[in-house]
């Protein structure tokens, strides 16, 4: 059996996976990839009544074993009336396939799973093993993803030596950019409080927003670092900031604002904990500061699967593509964990927008550099082995394309 890589998109695309619901795209893929011969097993986590469906597929027992990760689910489409389609009913026009996750991310699962079990259809040899990890809650409700599944393989011993997560990472064009490293996030709440009166009566009350102000500004003037050969300079930016009061004659009694800081691999959560909590304690005693951080910082230094990507991606594309760390984060950052990860995928330009789309032939280009990828990651080519570790790519600057 033999899957052409954008049919699939289109049918994945048709599944209603607004997170973290897939809306029955597991299951299918599931079904595809038993038909081949890969071990499925559909996992649910979840506590209450949400129960999210996750997948591991592997195809052989052998090591070493490169994984394939991806998530189904998709943002929310928005008003439909921005769309020019019904976003799960995929139309090719063009020569660009649109629909809700074309670009982020079905287009990308759809290339990997061709390029495997195309790979296995034409009885292509190997010493090892291929596996797919692929989650319904990657846009939200990730503990009970990509996190947990991993969780599960631990428990079970199952291991990954590598892995290439299919996020859309290109900018430009199909090619143009890899992603070895994200930053990682932790969002912060803050809450000052102060005493509640009269405008006209400011010496018997306490204005919080004064408080608020003072410690915004230090955070926002704060350096956390300079950066380094990989990263950007951690950056924090404001997001909320809000009294709740609709008076026009009241000092408020509280206020709360969120920020989120976008850090490097110098820092670490609990570091930018002490840091703001000295920031807020500096201005006033009368606060309430928590942090939540989801995915941290990773990076994977060029070796030699990055330059089996890099040849690849120019085989297909005669595109060098950049190495880069910028952007968002993904479930990489998980992946990290347990072995080497990489980014790869589609152009990102679309992404969560309103007429979401890629390329046709971009599917097909994708499909062609996993498989090129696959064949060289088991059987490197003299090429390859000849090479020195490509980090020519790797500009002297922070990695920002």
């Amino acid at each position: 059996m033999k899957i052409d890589p954008v049919k699939l998109t289109k049918k994945l695309v048709s599944f209603k996976s607004i997170t973290p619901r897939d809306g029955g795209a597991i299951e299918y893929i599931a079904t595809i990839l038993k038909k081949s011969g890969f071990d499925c097993e559909i996992l649910e986590f979840g506590d209450g009544g949400t129960k999210i469906k996750n997948l591991y597929a592997k195809y052989i027992n052998g090591v070493p074993n490169l994984c394939f990760a991806g998530h189904v689910d998709v943002v929310h489409p928005g008003q439909l009336k921005g769309w020019t389609l019904d976003p799960f009913s995929p139309e090719v026009r063009d020569g660009m396939l649109y629909g809700r996750g074309a670009a982020d991310m079905k287009s990308g699962i759809a290339a990997f799973i061709a390029a495997m079990v195309n790979l296995v259809a034409e009885k292509f040899q190997f010493s090892g093993s291929i596996s797919a990890l692929i989650t319904s809650a990657e846009e939200s409700m990730e503990e009970y993803g990509t996190k947990a599944v991993l969780k599960w393989m631990e428990s079970k011993h199952k291991k990954i030596d590598y892995c290439v997560v299919a996020e859309p990472t290109s900018s430009e064009k199909l090619g143009d950019t890899i992603k070895i490293g994200r930053r990682g996030s932790a969002t912060f709440k803050l809450i000052c409080h102060g005493k509640q009166g009269h405008v006209a009566y400011p010496d018997l009350a306490d204005n919080p927003i004064y408080k608020m102000v003072s410690i915004l500004s230090k955070v926002k003037d704060t350096t956390f670092d300079n950066g380094n050969k990989y990263f950007q300079p951690s950056n924090c930016e404001i997001t909320t900031v809000d009294v709740g009061n609709d008076t026009d004659n009241l000092i408020p009694g509280l206020i709360t604002a969120s920020f989120n800081i976008r850090y490097n691999n110098i820092q670490t959560p609990d570091n930018l904990y002490k840091l703001i909590d000295e920031i807020c304690s500096s201005v006033t005693n009368d606060y309430k500061l928590s942090m939540h951080s989801s995915r941290g910082t990773f990076l994977s230094t060029p070796d030699r699967n990055i330059d089996i990507m890099l040849d690849a991606i120019n085989k297909v594309t005669s595109i060098d593509a950049t190495l880069s760390t910028s952007g968002g984060t993904s479930d990489a950052a998980f992946i990290k964990d347990v072995c080497l990860v990489i980014e790869f995928g589609m152009v990102n330009k679309t992404a969560h927008q309103v007429n979401e789309c890629v390329l046709v032939d971009d599917v097909h280009k994708l499909t062609a550099i996993y498989k090129e990828f696959i064949k060289n990651y088991f059987y490197p080519s003299n090429k390859i082995l000849n090479q020195i570790n490509v980090v020519g790519n790797a500009s002297e600057g922070p990695l920002l394309a």
